[in-house]
């Protein structure tokens, strides 16, 4: 359960840093803060509330730093399409770090929304790379 004060508590530890943004994730689930774009960069909680609306997309995030592929090197072909339905787990993309390939899965069961990084950009820890619309 997040309270009012451990919230302030943890827009203040963010404030104090140069990171834009954190995602906590639980059993719960995920309390996302970031900066608001403004001069003075004040922390905003980025999901507010829960107002009936359909439910927020997830992304599949880069575990590591590297280069985003959408598919296998040796295959022409994506590992997966926007508007295909992936069960939790399933391969959506490769992270290349020289000659290692790290899978990137789907977090949960969903339908690819969005491939948001093109084929052998670099990434960074934490770049959404998948965006995913669950399923109801």
């Amino acid at each position: 359960m997040r309270t009012a004060e451990q919230l302030q508590q943890l827009a203040a530890w963010l404030a104090a840093t140069d990171i834009g943004l954190l995602e906590l994730r639980t059993s719960e689930g995920t309390l996302r803060l970031g900066r608001n774009g403004a001069s003075s960069g004040e922390i905003v909680q980025l999901d507010a509330g829960d107002d009936g609306a359909a439910p927020a997309p997830a992304v599949a995030a880069a575990s590591s730093v590297g280069l985003f592929l959408h598919g296998h090197p040796l295959h022409a072909a994506p590992l997966v399409r926007i508007g295909e339905h992936v069960p939790a787990g399933q391969l959506l993309g490769l992270l290349r770090i020289g000659p290692l390939l790290l899978p990137v899965t789907a977090p949960l069961a969903g339908v690819v929304a969005g491939i948001l990084v093109v084929a052998g950009q670099a990434v960074g820890y934490g770049t959404a790379l998948v965006e995913l619309q669950r399923l109801e």
